[in-house]
């Protein structure tokens, strides 16, 4: 619901007297007013009306005159008006509001056991607040420790799925590495096994070749010791050659002197 319309200090005085003695017509409320000041009685009638189109009170025909009641409570009026007034006055501190309307006035008996009763009131008030805060903190710590509870295990859970998951990765990881390793050393060995084949022909082609050789070395050793046999004889063979030769020499040139000789005799002729 809005906050009902703020009356005027008249106002407040009219509906005090409402509060305090009941419905009442514009002269009793004329006559009962704190302040005591004599006012007409149409000044006051027409603060009624205006009460009335405020919607504070409503007015009931009782005769020829109107009696006046209050709509509102005078906690829901009053208490915004005096919340204003402390924060103004006295800078929102109530004790030092209320020593100082203690002062202005004395108090009777009866307001007295008010104002004591409303002190206890407050009192009780403040203590079941306090104790119910601690209940409730309690349940909310209460409320929290299971929630905690299971955020600790859902944590846990958590970290023991990421850490499986981190296990099962690395074990994936592994055997793809150890497959990929395999492959490539499968890859290699293929690669090596046509090379070790060439080396393998090579080394018998070189050892048939080395055979070869071999045998044609056997071969040749007896053609060597038949030609190194013949050797000696073939040097006999030229010195006697030369043996002859040189016994020829002088022969043919004591029959070339001959010839040179003939044909100067016959020249001389």
């Amino acid at each position: 619901m809005p906050p009902p319309s703020r009356p005027s200090d008249l106002e407040l005085q009219a509906l005090s007297v409402l509060y305090s003695h009941g419905p009442s017509s514009v002269a009793a409320i004329r006559s009962l007013l704190p302040d005591q000041r004599r006012r007409a009685y149409t000044t006051i009638l027409s603060v009624m009306q205006s009460l009335e189109r405020k919607n504070l009170v409503r007015s009931k025909r009782e005769g020829r005159a109107y009696s006046y009641s209050p709509v509102e409570s005078q906690e829901r009026i009053v208490a915004p008006i005096t919340k204003e007034f402390v924060q103004n006055a006295f800078g929102g501190c109530l004790c030092q509001a209320i020593l100082q309307l203690l002062s202005t006035g004395s108090l009777n008996p009866d307001e007295k056991n008010a104002v004591e009763r409303e002190l206890n009131k407050q009192i009780a008030m403040a203590a079941k607040k306090k104790t119910t805060k601690r209940k409730a903190a309690k349940r909310k710590a209460a409320k929290r420790r299971p929630a905690k509870r299971k955020a600790a295990k859902r944590k846990t859970a958590k970290r023991k799925t990421a850490k499986r998951k981190t296990k099962r990765k690395a074990a994936k990881r592994k055997t793809a590495k150890r497959k990929t390793a395999k492959r490539k050393t499968k890859r290699k060995a293929a690669k090596r096994k046509p090379a070790k084949r060439k080396a393998a022909k090579r080394k018998t082609k070189r050892k048939a070749a080395k055979r070869k050789t071999k045998r044609k070395a056997a071969k040749r050793k007896p053609a060597k010791r038949k030609a190194a046999k013949r050797k000696p004889k073939r040097k006999a063979a030229k010195r006697k050659t030369k043996r002859k030769a040189a016994k020829r020499k002088p022969a043919k040139r004591k029959a070339a002197k001959r010839k040179t000789k003939r044909k100067a005799a016959r020249k001389r002729r």
